[in-house]
């Protein structure tokens, strides 16, 4: 049954196939109404940032758009492609009706999204510690205009001074259940449940810097430790004059943009089109296998190394998995992790002190309540610590679902 579903968000992604029939990346935002389309991609290049302190030439926005000189018109390329997409999905909405949703919802182990259904916990994202609130508002600046279709999903405290305050951006609903405003096959992907945040984290009562910028007016500080290799997201276009803005240290951008955020996380941006644009944590190990194995205990097995591409890792613009790297998630469908073999095995890795926790959420087992008025409060703190590390909280679904309902903002057009 989890198939069904997948092939109704692969009926929803046939609009973008039809249009962009060469697995470009998406649309480019800089032109809402394009007036001419053909069948070959282009890069589209914008003027260049000099970044004197890095001795890198950097482009200013990195988008994929279509021009074209077919005598197919722009409208009926869309009607052919809302026909075709609108067929396949409403067939499959017929067959999934068929099932029992009541007995579905409660044999789901997270949430109620038929993707989910195979595992009863996700990867939902991580959170990260700043010390400083400009480094905070930077850090939100950062992912939000550097990274086209983030945005501010949640926000706690912030009313006075002396506040722990709190931000999840991410590229849609964290629900794990499908949105009550997603309507098949209008709604985009970015209106559907099961997305993964990252979580920024301000102490005003901490007193030790995590991360500290170089000065001057380029930031040249590496990431504070190495056991995080990257964050990485597949999006449809960032911008990197915005990342350089707010603080970004910008390490390289041919091809792909690898760079340090302003808080000290490193994060690799590709131009493509994925279900969740935060697609993995890349996280560097002694040994491979050792922390496969830890991962496999927590319920993490080997995936299918995902793409934000159609020619999987065979172009220019993004990179093929790394050589000896393995990458598990507790689902095919949900956020995972990147195990990167280090060079020297015999070299200790440092870990990087701006994360916080990876954030697993479960459903609780049969007999615990999770978190009722009745049960005690969810601690946040890890748990455990991997072999490079990396802690990691685990989270019960409906406590999270209880701080969605709390946190979120009004809603947001897409």
């Amino acid at each position: 049954m989890t198939r069904r579903f997948a092939m109704i968000l692969s009926a929803i992604k046939a609009l973008s196939i039809i249009l962009l029939p060469l697995g470009a990346a998406a649309f480019s935002s800089t032109s809402s109404a394009p007036s001419r389309w053909n069948f070959r991609s282009s890069l589209v290049v914008r003027p260049a940032i000099s970044n004197e302190s890095n001795h890198h030439e950097h482009v200013d926005r990195v988008s994929i758009s279509t021009t074209t000189t077919s005598s197919q018109s722009r409208r009926s390329l869309l009607q052919k492609g809302l026909v075709a997409a609108s067929a396949a999905a409403t067939n499959l909405i017929i067959d999934a009706s068929q099932y029992d949703k009541n007995q579905y919802a409660a044999n789901a182990a997270v949430g109620t999204l038929p993707e989910f259904a195979d595992t009863n916990a996700i990867c939902h994202g991580l959170t990260i510690d700043v010390t400083d609130s400009n480094q905070y508002e930077e850090t939100i600046e950062f992912f939000t205009k550097g990274f086209e279709g983030m945005k501010v999903l949640r926000e706690r405290g912030g009313d006075g001074g002396g506040m722990v305050k709190d931000t999840w951006l991410g590229f849609g609903p964290e629900t794990p259940n499908i949105p009550p405003e997603f309507e098949l096959p209008v709604s985009s992907l970015s209106q559907y449940g099961g997305h993964s945040s990252l979580h920024i984290r301000y102490d005003p009562f901490a007193t030790t810097p995590l991360y500290k910028r170089s000065s001057g007016a380029f930031n040249n500080e590496p990431a504070p430790g190495d056991s995080i290799a990257y964050l990485q997201l597949g999006v449809p276009q960032y911008r990197i004059s915005q990342m350089v803005k707010y603080g970004g240290n910008v390490l390289d951008a041919y091809g792909w943009v690898n760079v340090v955020s302003p808080s000290g996380l490193p994060v690799r941006g590709i131009v493509g089109i994925t279900a969740d644009p935060m697609m993995f944590l890349a996280v560097n190990c002694v040994d491979v296998a050792k922390s496969e194995e830890f991962y496999a205990k927590l319920g993490f097995v080997r995936q299918e190394y995902p793409y934000a591409r159609l020619n999987k890792g065979q172009g220019q613009f993004e990179p093929p998995r790394p050589p000896k790297s393995v990458y598990v998630a507790p689902s095919p469908n949900s956020m995972g992790i990147l195990l990167l073999q280090n060079k020297n095995r015999k070299k200790a890795i440092v870990p990087n002190p701006v994360l916080r926790t990876l954030n697993v959420v479960y459903a609780p087992s049969e007999g615990d309540t999770g978190n009722n008025d009745s049960s005690p409060a969810v601690s946040l703190d890890p748990v455990v610590v991997d072999p490079s590390s990396v802690p990691i909280s685990f989270i019960p679904v409906d406590y999270l679902e209880k701080e969605i309902k709390a946190t979120a903002l009004p809603m947001l057009s897409n």
